[in-house]
C-alpha cells in the first residue's frame, strides 16, 4: 500500500510546496546559514575530567534517538528531502535497537557498545566542543564526542543552573516550547489546528486547568512552604530561565534558531522578523503539570469502576454481582508479583468492611462534560474526534500511565560484592526525546542523568557521585471523584450546605493556516468549570439528585512541590545513604516507585501525597461531597490535607532483589490499575531476576541480559499460552489446521516465546506463524471464554476498565500502535486463573465461577481450538492490517517502534523491545 507522512503532532511541520524537487534560492541561503551557524561555535578544549566519581569507569547510559534535538530549518529541510540527520540526532537510536540481537553475546567490555560511559567528565581526546555561555566566565558547558551531552560546570551556583538553562534550549528548545503550550492549554494557537493538536490539549487541560494566577500561587506556596530550599530552588530557577533566554537571544541574532518556528509561521527565514518569546517561570509549572498528569498521577477512574460494578450487580444481583466485580479488580490480588517481597505489609486503599458515602450514578445518567465550545471553521468537523462523551473515555487516560522498569540485585548476590542495578523509565518515543541528557558539576550540585526539557534545572533520573537512582510509575490512588449535589442549576452546587457557584475558567484557541500548512483556520473555547472538589468531569443523577462528579487529586495546584525532592537527589552533601535517599524523594508529591543503589546498598521507597481519607471510604468509587467523607484536614482554599506516614508508604532497603515493570508494590497496598493479578508483565523481571539471584555471582552483564530478554517475551506466550495449551492437548488434537497451529505454537515456547528477528535487520520474526496465530487468537479466545458467562454488556463494562490485549502490534490497546511499551494492560491474569481452574488446578484469588467453557473441561477444549481454528486461518493482512507507517501483512513493521515527531527531523523504525527509554546500568566500586 501506499505510504503517507504520518499526521504527528504537529502537523504545520510540513515540507514548503516544492521541495525536495528543486531548492528555490531562499531555501539554498537558509542552508548555507543553517549549516554554518552551529558549527562556527565548536572549538576545542582542554581536558575535562571529574575527581568525585566513585563508579569506576561501571557507569552507563542511552536515551534514544540523540541528544540533539533542535535543528535548524536547513537541515529540516535536508532531513525531509534527503534523510539527513543532524549531528547527535539520532546516534544513540542504534545502539539502543542493536540490544535485541546483541545482547546473547553481551560481555561486561561489550556493555558501551550498546550504551554511552555515563562516568563524570570528558576525556581530552574525547571534548568535541567547549563554549562559555552568554560570554560568562563562572560556567563552561563541554559537549562529548560520541553522543554531544553538555556537561555543565560552574564555579558559581548562579552560573551552573545558567548553562544547564542555555544547554537545555540547545538541545530541546522547540519541544521546550510546545510542552508549555501544552501545559497552557495553547497548542493549536502556536502550532496549528491538526486534530492531534487539538487532541493533546484538550487531553491535558483538563485535567489542570490552571490561570496564570494558578500557576503563580503554586509557585509562591511551593517556595514558602521549602524554607531556605524553597528560595535556593527559585535561585535556581530564575538562573536557569536566564540561560534558556539567553540561548533564545543568541540563536535568534545568529538565526540558527530551530526550523520549526519558521514553519509554523513564527519566524521570517528571509526577513528574520517575528520573535519567539522568552520563557518565564510559570512556564515551568505548566510544564510540570504535563510531565505529572503523564507519570505521575495515580488513580481516577471511579466513575467508570462504578459502572462496571452496576453491570456486573445487574447481570447477577447485588451481592453476587460485587463479589464477581471484585474478583475482577484484582485489587490485593495474592498471587500477584510484589516489589517488596520480604512479606511486609503496607496497608492503602484497601476495601472497607462497610463503605460509607457512596455516590453510584444512577443507571443510564452518566455523561462527560463537555469540554469544548464555539467550534468555527476547520475546527467545526474535528469534534468527533477530539471529545468523548463515555465515561469509559477515562480508561485510556488512566491505563497507559503506566511505564519503566528496573532490576536491582544487592551485593550478597553479585560476583563483586557490590550491587548491580538496571533500570530506568519508559517515558515513550519521541522525536525529539522528551527527556535529555546532561551532567551538572557545581556548588551544592553533581549529577549526570536524564531530566524532562524544560525542567532540567536538576538532574531527574541518573547519578551522584556515588549512587544512581531511577524510577518507575507507580498507580497508587491519590485522586478521589466527589459527588457534588446541584442547586439552582447545573453550575451550582451545595458546598457544607451553601448553594455555591462553580468557577468557570476558559481557554480560547484560534489558528489560521500558513505557507507550510494547509490546516485551515479555525478556533474553539475550551471550558471547564471548577469547584472546591476540584473539576467537574462528568454529569449524573444519583437517586434521583442531580450531581456532577468532580475529581480531586492531591497534587491538583501542587505541580511545584516536587521541585524539592529533585534539588535533595542533586545534591551530595544531602543524598548519603539509603535512608537520605528515601528522605528526598519523600519531598515528591507525584506517584513513583524510586530505586537507589551505592557500592554497599539498595533501597526502595513509593513517593506520593496519599490522601488519609475519612473512615469507611472505599476509593474505588464516587463519594459525596461532604464534610463526612472529604480527606482528613482538607483545606480547599490550598488542596492541603493529611497525607499517610512516610513509614506507611512500601519501602525497604538492602532487599535481595528488586524488581518492577509498575506492578504491585506490596502486601494490602491497592494500586488504581486494574490486572495487578497472577500474570503481570513484572513476571517476566521477576522470574530471571530470582533464578539469578538464586544461582549468585550476578555480573552487570548478566542482569542486562535478563532485562533484555523479558524485553522481547511474549507475556502471553511464555505465562499463558502453555496452559491454554495444556487444554487443547488434553485429548488428540483431530482438526489438522488446529493441530499445525499448535505444533507452531509449542515449537515457539521451546524457543523461547519471544518476538526477535531470524538475525539483526532482517525485519523478519523467527516463528513468524506462531506469533501471527497467537496474535489473532488471544481477542477471539478472550471474547469467546468470558462473554457467555458474564454477558455482553458487564464484559464490554469490564473491558472499558481493562482492555483485553495490549501486544506490540494492537494498535486499540492503551498505549497505541509503535509505542514500544506493551503488556502491561491485559486480560492475562483473568485467562490464567479460569484455565488452571478448568484444568483443576490450585489457585489462590480465584475467579468466583469458571467461565471457559463454563467450567467443563471438554466444551473449554472445544471453544478454544474452534477459535485457534479461526485464528489460524486469519492471514498476515487480516491480522497487521496496515496503518500510517507499514504495508498491510507486514509484522515486523506492525511491531516497530516509531520515534513519534514532535518536530522537524524523523527517524527510522527500530525493531520492537519492550525496555525503558532512558536506561543505567550501574555498579559502584567505592563509596565516599
Amino acid at each position: 500500500m501506499a505510504r503517507r507522512t504520518p499526521r504527528n503532532v504537529l502537523d504545520r511541520l510540513r515540507t514548503p510546496r516544492g521541495f525536495p524537487g528543486f531548492l528555490k534560492s531562499t531555501a539554498i541561503c537558509v542552508l548555507i546559514a543553517g549549516l554554518l551557524s552551529p558549527l562556527s561555535q565548536a572549538v576545542a578544549a582542554p581536558q575535562v575530567t571529574a575527581s568525585n566519581d566513585y563508579c569506576g569507569g561501571q557507569c552507563s547510559d542511552i536515551l534514544p534517538p540523540g541528544e540533539n534535538g533542535n535543528a535548524t530549518l536547513a537541515q529540516i529541510l535536508l532531513n525531509q528531502a534527503f534523510g539527513t540527520q543532524p549531528a547527535h540526532a539520532e546516534d544513540q537510536l542504534g545502539p539502543y535497537a542493536n540490544l535485541a540481537t546483541g545482547y546473547s553475546a553481551l560481555t561486561d567490555a561489550k556493555i558501551n557498545t550498546f550504551f554511552n560511559d555515563a562516568s563524570f567528565g570528558v576525556a581530552a581526546d574525547q571534548v568535541a566542543s567547549t563554549e562559555k555561555p552568554g560570554g560568562r566566565t563562572d560556567v563552561t558547558i563541554v559537549r562529548d564526542k560520541k553522543a554531544g551531552i553538555p556537561h555543565i560546570t560552574g564555579t558559581t551556583r548562579y552560573g551552573t543552573e545558567y548553562g544547564a538553562g542555555y544547554a537545555a534550549a540547545e538541545d530541546r528548545l522547540w519541544l521546550m516550547d510546545v510542552f508549555r503550550h501544552v501545559g497552557r492549554g495553547q497548542l493549536t494557537a502556536f502550532a496549528g489546528g491538526a486534530p492531534s493538536n487539538q487532541g493533546l490539549e484538550q487531553e491535558f487541560w483538563r485535567n489542570a486547568p490552571y490561570t496564570e494566577a494558578d500557576l503563580q500561587a503554586q509557585i509562591d506556596s511551593a517556595v514558602a512552604n521549602a524554607g531556605a530550599r524553597g528560595q535556593q530552588a527559585l535561585a535556581d530557577a530564575n538562573a536557569y530561565l536566564a540561560g534558556v533566554n539567553a540561548y533564545i537571544d543568541a540563536s535568534d541574532s545568529g538565526r540558527y534558531f530551530p526550523g520549526e518556528y519558521v514553519l509554523t509561521g513564527h519566524k521570517d527565514s528571509i526577513t528574520n522578523a517575528g520573535t519567539i518569546d522568552h520563557f518565564k517561570i510559570t512556564d515551568l509549572v505548566a510544564l510540570a503539570s504535563v510531565i505529572g498528569a503523564l507519570f505521575g498521577s495515580g488513580g481516577g477512574g471511579e466513575v467508570n469502576n462504578a459502572l462496571s460494578l452496576l453491570a456486573a450487580q445487574s447481570q447477577y444481583g447485588l451481592e453476587q454481582g460485587t463479589k464477581v466485580w471484585e474478583s475482577f479488580r484484582e485489587r490485593n490480588d495474592p498471587e500477584a508479583v510484589l516489589t517488596v517481597h520480604d512479606g511486609k505489609s503496607f496497608p492503602y486503599a484497601t476495601k472497607p468492611a462497610t463503605a460509607q458515602g457512596q455516590a453510584l450514578p444512577d443507571a443510564g445518567s452518566v455523561s462527560q462534560e463537555p469540554l469544548v465550545y464555539d467550534r468555527t471553521g476547520s475546527a467545526a468537523t474535528a469534534g468527533a474526534t477530539t471529545t468523548s462523551t463515555t465515561a469509559a473515555a477515562t480508561a485510556l487516560t488512566s491505563a497507559r500511565r503506566g511505564m519503566s522498569n528496573a532490576l536491582l540485585v544487592s551485593g550478597k548476590s553479585t560476583a563483586s560484592g557490590h550491587p548491580v542495578a538496571v533500570f530506568g523509565p519508559q517515558t515513550g518515543y519521541f522525536a525529539p526525546q522528551l527527556l535529555m541528557l546532561q551532567e551538572i558539576q557545581g556548588p551544592g550540585l553533581s549529577a549526570r542523568g536524564a531530566s524532562f526539557a524544560g525542567l532540567s534545572l536538576y538532574v531527574e533520573l541518573g547519578r551522584g557521585q556515588d549512587y544512581s537512582w531511577s524510577a518507575t510509575t507507580s498507580g497508587q490512588d491519590i485522586i478521589d471523584t466527589y459527588a457534588v449535589e446541584l442547586c439552582q442549576d447545573d453550575y451550582h452546587y451545595l458546598y457544607h450546605g451553601t448553594c455555591t457557584a462553580m468557577d468557570k475558567v476558559e481557554q480560547k484557541n484560534a489558528w489560521t493556516p500558513t505557507t507550510a500548512d494547509s490546516t485551515a483556520a479555525g478556533s474553539y473555547t475550551m471550558r471547564v468549570w471548577r469547584t472546591k472538589y476540584g473539576p467537574v468531569e462528568y454529569r449524573a443523577t444519583v437517586g434521583g439528585k442531580k450531581v456532577a462528579y468532580t475529581t480531586l487529586r492531591s497534587s491538583y495546584m501542587h505541580e511545584a512541590d516536587s521541585i524539592i525532592g529533585f534539588q535533595m537527589l542533586n545534591d551530595p552533601d544531602y543524598v548519603t545513604s539509603p535512608q537520605t535517599f528515601q528522605s528526598a524523594v519523600q519531598h515528591i508529591n507525584y506517584t513513583f516507585n524510586w530505586f537507589y543503589a551505592d557500592s554497599q546498598h539498595t533501597a526502595y521507597y513509593n513517593s506520593g501525597d496519599n490522601p488519609v481519607r475519612a473512615t469507611g471510604i472505599d476509593p474505588e468509587f464516587p463519594v459525596w461531597a461532604q464534610a463526612a467523607y472529604e480527606w482528613k484536614n482538607w483545606v480547599p482554599a490550598t488542596n492541603t490535607a493529611d497525607y499517610t506516614a512516610a513509614s506507611a508508604h512500601p519501602n525497604s532497603i538492602d532487599q535481595d532483589y528488586y524488581i518492577s515493570w509498575n506492578n504491585k508494590q506490596a502486601l494490602d497496598y491497592s494500586t488504581a490499575s486494574w490486572g495487578d493479578g497472577s500474570v503481570h508483565r513484572g513476571n517476566l523481571l521477576e522470574d530471571r531476576v530470582k533464578k539469578l539471584v538464586a544461582a549468585g555471582g550476578v555480573t552487570r552483564t548478566a542482569l542486562v541480559k535478563a532485562m533484555a530478554d523479558a524485553a522481547l517475551a511474549d507475556l502471553r506466550a511464555e505465562d499463558v499460552l502453555p496452559k491454554l495449551l495444556k487444554v487443547v492437548t488434553s485429548s488428540t488434537v483431530t482438526d489438522t489446521t488446529a493441530a499445525a497451529a499448535v505444533t507452531k505454537l509449542q515449537t515457539w515456547i521451546t524457543a523461547g516465546a519471544r518476538r526477535t528477528e531470524t538475525s539483526a535487520g532482517s525485519k523478519t520474526y523467527a516463528n513468524a506463524d506462531a506469533i501471527r496465530i497467537l496474535d489473532a487468537w488471544w481477542p477471539l479466545l478472550v471474547k469467546a471464554e468470558f462473554q457467555p458467562g458474564l454477558g455482553t454488556g458487564l464484559y464490554t463494562a469490564i473491558t472499558a476498565n481493562l482492555p483485553i490485549d495490549e501486544a506490540p502490534s494492537a494498535a486499540h490497546g492503551p498505549t497505541g500502535a509503535h509505542a514500544g511499551s506493551s503488556f502491561q494492560y491485559g486480560w492475562w491474569s483473568y485467562v490464567d486463573k479460569d484455565i488452571r481452574a478448568v484444568l483443576g488446578e490450585t489457585v489462590q484469588g480465584a475467579l468466583p465461577q469458571k467461565y471457559c467453557g463454563a467450567g467443563s473441561l471438554t466444551a473449554c477444549r472445544d471453544l478454544l481450538i474452534s477459535t485457534l481454528k479461526t485464528a489460524a486461518g486469519q492471514t498476515a493482512a487480516q491480522v497487521y492490517p496496515g496503518d500510517d507507517q507499514c504495508s498491510a501483512g507486514d509484522q515486523w513493521c506492525a511491531d516497530s517502534i516509531v520515534q513519534r515527531t514532535l518536530g522537524g527531523i524523523k527517524h527510522g523504525k527500530i525493531s520492537w523491545q519492550n525496555r525503558p527509554t532512558f536506561q543505567q546500568v550501574v555498579e559502584y566500586t567505592s563509596h565516599r
